[in-house]
């Protein structure tokens, strides 16, 4: 069960990190250093009162930012260059293992999905601002945090469960991408008009 429980502490830790980072952080580290999970010793400086701090006062301002359209799509185009990684991170941690390979393979895996998510976020943000009104953006930001906190409630609680819904989580994304991708690409192509 150990096995199961920590492939879903990874993609639940990937997943998140590519929807809200430092909310993720936060939540995780307050829920370990006040014993509701926990975590295992390679993700223990999740705990860490300066990590919760730091984690707390960015997701004050991611939250701020992702309900003000286009600011939403700046901070997600910033946060590109750290959501991957962190990804990579945390799914690393997550496995726990010293053999490299697996770390290696955890770490490549959790960038990747931290990745798919983000895109599917920002570009989906992105055509989302092109309506004139600001409610679809402030709905869509709130429908994050929702799934955001299903999503780690079910990773905790019922981890066999979350990986089932995650494995079709990807096969949506796959789905999805390209169709967001070519709405982008649409986008930009009458901006340049």
């Amino acid at each position: 069960m150990e096995l199961i429980s920590n492939l879903a502490l990874a993609g639940g830790l990937s997943w998140a990190s590519g929807l809200r980072l430092y909310i993720t952080v936060f939540a995780v580290g307050m829920m370990n250093k006040f014993g509701y999970i926990q975590l295992p010793a390679t993700l223990d400086i999740l705990s860490n009162p300066i990590v919760i701090a730091v984690a707390g006062l960015l997701a004050v301002i991611e939250f701020l930012a992702d309900k003000i359209p286009y600011v939403d799509t700046m901070w997600d185009s910033i946060q590109t260059f750290i959501r991957i990684p962190a990804g990579a991170l945390l799914a690393m941690g997550a496995i726990n293992t010293s053999d490299p390979v697996i770390a290696t393979i955890a770490a490549l895996l959790g960038a990747s999905l931290a990745g798919a998510t983000h895109a599917t976020k920002a570009g989906s943000r992105a055509l989302i601002n092109t309506s004139p009104e600001p409610v679809s953006n402030i709905a869509a930001s709130f429908g994050e945090e929702s799934a955001l906190i299903t999503g780690g409630w079910l990773m905790f609680a019922h981890p066999a469960v979350f990986i089932g819904i995650l494995c079709g989580f990807i096969v949506l994304l796959f789905w999805l991408l390209p169709k967001v991708w070519r709405g982008v690409k649409m986008v930009l192509v009458k901006l340049k008009i």
